[in-house]
């Protein structure tokens, strides 16, 4: 799931930024300059150029600080929760309940309960960190070059581009959904056999579903950046205590992770059913709801199987995101 714009807040709380734009003096270049940044908070306006040339006010030694930390809270997450997203994407391509897809788990031992996590472990993590980076990113590139856009469409188009750019990643995410189907236990060894298979077919089988990421990417950061910040104001003030701040960025988290991936579910459904076939022709997304919902008696409820799962792992899988970004930020640039 890919989805504030930053305030350097009391709680010495770092979040991504949109950067900011200073007028240059007489005689200057557009470089970056070597002081504090000075980021639009999300309520108020977004700084623009009082003359027809700009310059980024954002300091080098900052410029890689949301792939960093968006990297390291994406592992942190994959490690503590891949056995809870198992569940679930044994419920997504199914249709069946937790309790059955906890025996299915059960019976094919501990040996199979991680198998298939080195490509969501690549994959999220560096999607995570071009999550926040490119958001990051985009936003700087966006606020030079159109300084008359508003805050809002800065925000939308940064976190869309970020989204789309993640969405480039989509092999690592069709090889995972390939090692999680037990139909393929039997076939593929690891990713690396996978891969190699994959080539026969061609550069685009390494692509299947690319349409329903781009679909689901692009929104679903929309609304995380869009309320990330805004959600965390309706919280308790912690002021400079970590664990409060921990708290407050883990609830937040938790809430926006759970809201949004539900939303979006039916797409990861039909994600998955397409990305569960190798060789063939390509399914369009339209194609493939009408054969799952058929499939599933004709009932709309019946996509949303797993839902549950999905909620609760995205609680806590969005939660431990957002916290362990923001405990990273003051770890390593405070």
């Amino acid at each position: 799931m890919g989805f504030g714009i930053v305030t350097r807040h009391q709680n010495n709380t770092l979040t991504p930024s949109l950067g900011v734009v200073t007028p240059p003096q007489t005689g200057d270049k557009p470089i970056s300059s070597g002081g504090e940044s000075v980021i639009p908070s999300p309520s108020g306006p977004v700084s623009a150029p009082e003359t027809g040339s700009t310059r980024l006010a954002m300091p080098l030694k900052e410029d890689s600080r949301e792939f960093v930390c968006g990297w390291g809270a994406a592992f942190i997450n994959i490690t503590v929760t891949f056995p809870m997203n198992k569940v679930m994407f044994r419920q997504m391509l199914h249709g069946i309940s937790s309790t059955s897809a906890l025996k299915q788990l059960r019976r094919e031992g501990l040996k199979n309960l991680y198998r298939g996590i080195f490509p969501p472990l690549c994959q999220k993590t560096i999607s995570t960190s071009i999550m926040f980076g490119m958001y990051d990113q985009y936003g700087k590139l966006l606020t030079y070059h159109y300084p008359e856009l508003s805050k809002g469409t800065t925000l939308a188009l940064a976190a869309t581009l970020a989204g789309c750019t993640e969405a480039l990643l989509c092999p690592f995410e069709r090889i995972q959904t390939v090692l999680q189907d037990k139909k393929f236990h039997g076939h593929y060894k690891n990713s690396l056999h996978v891969t190699k298979d994959f080539w026969k077919f061609g550069m685009k089988e390494y692509y299947r579903g690319m349409v329903s990421i781009l679909l689901r990417n692009g929104p679903s950061n929309v609304l995380f950046f869009g309320l990330r910040t805004k959600v965390k104001e309706y919280l308790p003030d912690t002021g400079e205590s970590w664990g409060g701040n921990f708290l407050t960025d883990f609830v937040s988290g938790a809430f926006l992770g759970a809201f949004i991936s539900t939303v979006m579910y039916p797409i990861n459904v039909i994600k998955a059913h397409q990305q569960c076939q190798v060789g063939g022709p390509f399914q369009s997304m339209r194609q493939t709801f009408w054969d799952v919902y058929r499939s599933r008696g004709s009932r709309i409820s019946r996509l949303f199987s797993g839902a549950h799962v999905n909620y609760s792992r995205a609680l806590v899988s969005w939660g431990i995101i957002n916290a362990s970004y923001e405990v990273l930020q003051r770890l390593l640039y405070s």
